[in-house]
């Protein structure tokens, strides 16, 4: 079973600079050619390359696809992981409050000051 070829994928960079060199070697015979087989192209690709160029594409195809981050994508996770920590610590005190008053009603209940008062 054979791989299948990837498609070969320019970036608007490379683009730009294979342009700019195509434009020093247009008067250079031969050297032009040579260039396209040593970087593997085709002269449709510069053809097509240049009326991108020409149409502003390529100055299109630099900048970054998608939606824009959201700024405040840092601070909301920052609350989600400050609101957590809260409940953590509110869980933790109240249970440490529990102790504290059962430990209270305890001293009250075994104090043996008050016991040997009462008898």
């Amino acid at each position: 079973m054979e791989a299948k070829p990837k498609r070969r994928r320019f970036t608007a960079k490379y683009k730009l600079q294979v342009l700019e060199k195509v434009d020093r070697l247009k008067d250079q015979p031969g050297e032009l050619g040579q260039f396209l087989r040593r970087e593997g192209l085709y002269a449709s690709y510069i053809t097509a390359w240049r009326r991108e160029k020409q149409r502003g594409a390529l100055k299109a195809l630099g900048k970054k696809r998608g939606r824009p981050a959201d700024p405040d994508a840092k601070l909301v996770s920052e609350l989600e992981q400050l609101k957590a920590t809260n409940a953590r610590l509110e869980f933790r005190l109240k249970r440490a409050e529990a102790i504290i008053d059962l430990q209270k009603k305890a001293l009250t209940l075994f104090d043996p000051t008050e016991t040997n008062e009462r008898l």
